[in-house]
């Protein structure tokens, strides 16, 4: 323990989760639905035909943090899931991508549709999208359906591309966001439930550290970094 502004700092270790359920799509030509049957929360980020992208949104609470005037240093963050995702019929060459992300902004239908292709990746001020120091943990994943594994009807994933900074926050949010696109076969896709975990250290630092931390955060929070 190291003192700050005159009192003993205590480390405390923080693991926070957070669920996000089932959701089901059934594809037939353009049109798009979301299945009855699956959590509430699921969403198109465009309306009409090809509607292809469904979003669900959610958030830790972190208020009482940075009411202590603490800021979270986060050390690991993953996804937990328990299958991988599904289609019936079963069509090799199809599959869908999986995007997973907690970040410090709220994602856009317009961002979660960029970051479904470009992830965080070659933002530039005014664009869609996130930054890296925005993104606290991005998980990107694309799963196809081949003929080896066509007659299970389960995807198995053909990347998964880590792309979070862990960047320590002094938010009062930290953003959930699940985005999926599904592929070109007709047909139901299931997306199975995930659980989002994520542990941090909430640590005081001196007040104007602090103070400066809670400006960059309050600045990640309102727009895109333009450093």
């Amino acid at each position: 323990m190291e003192a700050v502004n005159g009192k003993k700092e205590v480390d405390e270790m923080k693991v926070l989760a957070k669920e996000i359920g089932i959701v089901g799509i059934n594809k037939l030509g353009p049109v798009h639905t979301i299945l009855p049957g699956g959590s509430e929360g699921w969403e198109f980020t465009i309306s009409g035909p090809n509607n292809n992208v469904v979003v669900h949104r959610a958030y830790f609470d972190l208020a009482g943090m940075s009411m202590q005037e603490k800021t979270l240093f986060f050390q690991g963050a993953t996804v937990q899931e328990t299958l991988l995702p599904s289609l019936a019929p079963a069509t090799a060459g199809s599959g869908c991508i999986v995007v997973d992300v907690m970040s410090n902004h709220p994602i856009t239908n317009d961002q979660a549709n960029a970051i479904l292709t470009n992830g965080n990746i070659g933002v530039s001020p005014g664009a869609t999208g996130l930054t890296f120091d925005q993104t606290v943990f991005m998980q990107h994943r694309i799963y196809n359906i081949d003929l080896d594994n066509q007659a299970g009807g389960y995807a198995i994933p053909l990347t998964n591309n880590q792309l979070g900074s862990l960047s320590p926050s002094a938010s009062d949010r930290l953003y959930i966001t699940r985005i999926v696109g599904v592929g070109t076969a007709d047909g139901d896709y299931t997306i199975y439930p995930c659980r989002y975990v994520i542990s941090a250290d909430a640590k005081e630092e001196p007040e104007y550290e602090y103070l400066m931390r809670l400006k960059r955060s309050y600045e990640l929070q309102q727009r895109f970094d333009r450093d």
